[in-house]
């Protein structure tokens, strides 16, 4: 039986552009709208770190999903910008 009080969590360690990447997670929502799910991003050394708490499953996934996909983005705006300054 689980307990209603317990968190699933979760990391996501980043030890590339992360100055960055900080700067890209700055702005956005730290907590979702359902509150189900929230994370933090804390830069440590040479690394950043995305602590991710969640409620349920569904609800980790969720939250890595959406911040994976702005990784993505981020990934492919800078291969396209890389791709412009090497023509």
């Amino acid at each position: 039986m689980s307990r209603p009080d317990k968190m699933l969590r979760a990391e996501i360690i980043i030890d590339k552009d992360i100055c960055d990447i900080e700067r890209l997670f700055a702005s956005e929502e730290k907590e979702f709208d359902n509150k189900r799910a929230s994370y933090e991003v804390k830069k440590e050394k040479d690394r950043l770190i995305f602590s991710v708490s969640a409620k349920d499953s569904s609800a980790l996934r969720a939250a890595l999903n959406s911040i994976t996909k702005m990784l993505i983005v981020y990934e492919k705006t800078k291969g396209v910008i890389k791709g412009a300054d090497d023509e």
